[in-house]
């Protein structure tokens, strides 16, 4: 077990860049994202390159820099999807962050190295809970043990000779009498027989002092840990009674903890950032300054040259060490209604350098969406009320009258995508969803005209429809 936790940052990272072919990992793509292309075999080349590099020399892997990619599409139609399912497939450390927020606070907003350290924060958090797994086996041991000691305390020597009269004989009969005793109720701890039975367990307290500065780039949360610079001040031990299984979950806890080097996760976790790491940068189109306007736009042209740096590869100051940018894929996302790409300034659109368009959804597209995916939202729904012993089923005419009603009200009101058969489909439902309690082992199949029937008049009255859907 010790030499897992102790291998070298390269050496778990390498395994984390699956080996899939770019045709693989669009085929993977399209089991939840329908139809985009463009935009899968685009992240597919980026995912592959990086295996790539990680096959050559050192000095050589040194100087290929990612190729950073900007989507161009309408909200809903699958853009910031492609980018989390790529990075869940990679297991790769991944945040989405507006890039509008760093125009929310006067005229800079927040500090936009702060994504990097929430980056840095989510591969912690990755890299702990993989340890963590790593560790179950030996912690569960562990955690057995110290429970067993809870229910079963072990009496002191001073105590066994008394009670016995003598000295070393018979401690050692009572010794043998009590290692009985621990291995029946060891028994009966894992056949469930204790379960009933209470105990109290030592807690630490998660709760930690937080401090604000205010910064010139707006209100920031300090970059450190009180209770690491001084600890024993702020780790406080509370007694709780809990029942056998939830202390055991706790120990169990406590005990996989101890196994964990944190400065062995800092590194693996900075590693991977540094490597592996995905930062999606949504609304990037927001941040665009127009030539001839003034006022915000001077804070939009001051966000894209804050972004510059950390997009071409700089140092970034971390709690828990310096993270470097260079290696890091940023995918740049956005509607680009109004401002263009070419209105961000030069520095900024080299570093995106592969480009492409993501279309609008069709209605053959919807149907798609509603049918194929494993997370579809016909069957997320169906499963739902099968819980309440309902039986929901769709007829495929009434998929298809869904998709035609979707693509009327976004072209009726603001086309937010894929979204909207969500809101079609809550309201479709609602009714059934409230008296599902009370219809157990009703089928309920939903045709064309149940369809019609519940939103047709909804979709028609179009002031209507702006506000219910």
């Amino acid at each position: 077990m010790s030499a897992s936790l102790t291998s070298p940052p390269t050496e778990a990272t390498t395994s984390l860049v699956e080996d899939l072919t770019p045709r693989q990992i669009v085929a993977e793509l399209d089991r939840h994202v329908i139809g985009q292309k463009a935009a899968k075999r685009a992240v597919a080349i980026a995912m592959r390159n990086r295996w790539r590099r990680q096959q050559l020399e050192p000095e050589i892997a040194e100087e290929i820099l990612p190729k950073n990619i900007l989507m161009i599409g309408p909200t809903g139609v699958g853009k910031t999807e492609i980018a989390r399912r790529l990075a869940k497939l990679t297991r790769a450390p991944f945040l989405k962050i507006e890039a509008s927020k760093f125009t929310e606070v006067g005229y800079v907003g927040r500090d936009v190295e702060s994504m990097i350290r929430d980056l840095m924060e989510i591969s912690i958090a990755l890299v702990r809970a993989e340890r963590r797994e790593q560790v179950q086996e030996a912690a569960r041991v562990a955690a057995r043990e110290r429970l067993l000691d809870l229910l079963l305390p072990v009496p002191q020597r001073s105590e066994r000779a008394g009670a016995g009269g003598g000295e070393d004989q018979p401690a050692q009969n009572s010794g043998g009498s009590l290692f009985e005793t621990r291995e029946k109720l060891a028994a009966r701890l894992e056949a469930g027989a204790l379960d009933h039975r209470t105990v109290q367990i030592q807690v630490e307290e998660r709760s930690q002092p937080a401090f604000e500065m205010i910064t010139p780039q707006g209100i920031e949360e300090i970059g450190f840990n009180l209770r690491d610079l001084m600890p024993g001040m702020f780790q406080k031990q509370q007694q709780r009674e809990v029942k056998v299984p939830e202390a055991l979950e706790i120990l169990q806890h406590q005990e996989a903890e101890k196994l964990i080097d944190r400065q062995q996760v800092a590194d693996e976790a900075r590693h991977r950032v540094e490597q592996t790491g995905i930062l999606f940068l949504d609304e990037i189109d927001k941040v665009c300054g127009r030539d001839g306007q003034q006022g915000p736009d001077v804070s939009r042209e001051g966000v894209q040259r804050d972004l510059l740096p950390i997009v071409e590869g700089s140092t970034v100051s971390t709690k828990h060490g310096p993270v470097r940018t260079d290696h890091i894929l940023f995918i740049g996302a956005g509607a680009f209604h109004v401002a263009k790409p070419s209105d961000m300034i030069p520095e900024l659109q080299g570093r995106f350098p592969i480009r492409v368009e993501l279309r609008a959804l069709t209605e053959d597209d919807f149907v798609r969406i509603l049918t194929e995916p494993r997370s579809a939202l016909t069957r997320q729904y169906r499963q739902l009320l099968e819980t309440e012993g309902v039986q929901l089923s769709f007829t495929d005419e009434a998929i298809r009258e869904i998709a035609r009603l979707a693509v009327t009200v976004n072209a009726q009101t603001e086309n937010i995508g894929a979204r909207r058969l969500a809101t079609l489909l809550e309201r479709l439902l609602e009714e059934v969803s409230f008296e599902a309690p009370s219809m157990q082992g009703v089928d309920v199949e939903v045709d064309t005209a149940y369809v019609r029937r519940t939103l047709a008049d909804i979709v028609e009255d179009r002031d209507l429809s702006r506000y219910v859907l």
